[in-house]
């Protein structure tokens, strides 16, 4: 095999590839990016049973080949190349990477021991790249890191007709973002439960390439994704995700809206005498939020900035880590709060203008701190 390629188009296809590698391979040769180079387009691919990689460029192909080389260092390699053109070829049971006067020499892998790459699933439909990336990036705040609990480290797709529904949380905080989407069977209804990471890696690696195609087979334990040359699958999580929809309140008689960015920055200072476990508590009145922290001999911060109040005053304390990533995932330029009593959960949503209405497409939910009396 021998085939050559520009620097920056090589290095971007094997890093990209070998974000799906494993860091501790269940087999040797799932270390491996496996390169088919067929005429005047080259193939890379990643796998490691619970999620797969693959793409195709353009080169310049002079002898059709496979080969199977460590994905990590052939990554590393194509980052310290020089700006020039890389040509990459066998030579018995090696591979030689050359460019410019650089020139390096890997070990192949046994091509006949990779396992065959998963088949993508039938396509579902097309959602925007954008609108998809900025969904996932608001909900997977919500989701759980604690791999004990794998369940809540995925994210509920729902999908009804045009609609995608997108649930995360984590117990103490719960996401809900809504996104239009155009389904390839009108009235579809189906759902996946699909681990956050793999949607942030989609999100950021291939949302931003115009339509983002989805495919969900019928029977099958897999979901992909497909924009451009650019192609992954992933296990679906197993298990029977919990009913949280119903947990955001229908009736909240009082209502608060701050400045997003005006809020985000003072959390953020008040929150630097919060120790571990000490929440920041908010205070609304008819103009004004008053936030602080800290207690007693330990060091203390207060702060207070606009707000309206519709309903009655209400004094709430929330873990501040929460509270802030809640708000970072808002890009408007208002939020709002909307609260039943002090002891229930504060669901915050968006709000463009301050007497403008609140958009509920995307909705976050956290549990306050209880308050001594």
């Amino acid at each position: 095999m021998k085939f050559s390629v520009e620097r920056d188009v090589l290095a971007d296809a094997v890093s990209w590839t070998a974000r799906s590698l494993s860091q501790r391979p269940p087999s040797p040769v799932l270390s491996g990016i496996l390169i088919s180079a067929g005429e005047s387009v080259v193939s890379f691919a990643g796998f490691d049973y619970e999620i797969s990689a693959h793409l195709e460029i353009a080169a310049e192909v002079s002898t059709p080949g496979k080969i199977l080389v460590s994905g990590k260092l052939l990554a590393e390699i194509c980052r310290s190349l020089p700006q020039a053109t890389v040509t990459i070829e066998t030579e018995g049971s090696k591979v030689t990477v050359t460019c410019g006067r650089s020139r390096f020499h890997l070990a192949t892998m046994p091509v006949a021991d990779y396992p065959e790459l998963p088949v993508l699933p039938e396509i579902a439909g097309v959602v925007d790249g954008a609108a998809f990336s900025e969904a996932i990036a608001q909900v997977i705040v919500a989701a759980s890191k604690d791999d004990t609990l794998p369940i809540l480290t995925g994210v509920k797709m729902e999908i009804e007709d045009d609609l995608i529904t997108f649930l995360a949380t984590d117990r103490y905080r719960l996401a809900m973002r809504e996104v239009h989407w155009k389904p390839s069977t009108p009235g579809l209804s189906t759902s996946a439960l699909v681990k956050a990471k793999t949607l942030n890696e989609v999100a950021k690696t291939l949302g931003g390439a115009g339509e983002l195609q989805i495919a969900l087979g019928e029977n099958s334990d897999l979901i992909g994704f497909e924009s451009g040359n650019r192609r992954t699958t992933s296990l679906l999580v197993d298990g029977d995700y919990p009913k949280i929809r119903s947990l955001f309140p229908e009736n909240t008689p009082i209502h608060a809206t701050v400045r997003t960015h005006e809020l985000v920055e003072a959390v953020r200072r008040v929150a630097v005498v919060a120790e571990r476990n000490t929440p920041v508590r908010l205070a609304f009145t008819d103009s004004q939020l008053a936030l602080d922290a800290g207690t007693g001999e330990d060091a203390q911060a207060e702060e207070a900035i606009e707000a309206q109040l519709e309903g009655d005053e209400i004094t709430v304390a929330f873990n501040p880590a929460y509270l802030s990533e809640g708000l970072n995932a808002f890009n408007t330029e208002f939020v709002r709060f909307s609260f039943t009593t002090a002891p229930k959960p504060a669901m915050m949503t968006a709000q463009k203008a301050l007497d403008g209405n609140d958009e509920d497409d995307y909705r976050y939910l956290v549990m306050p701190v209880r308050l001594p009396n």
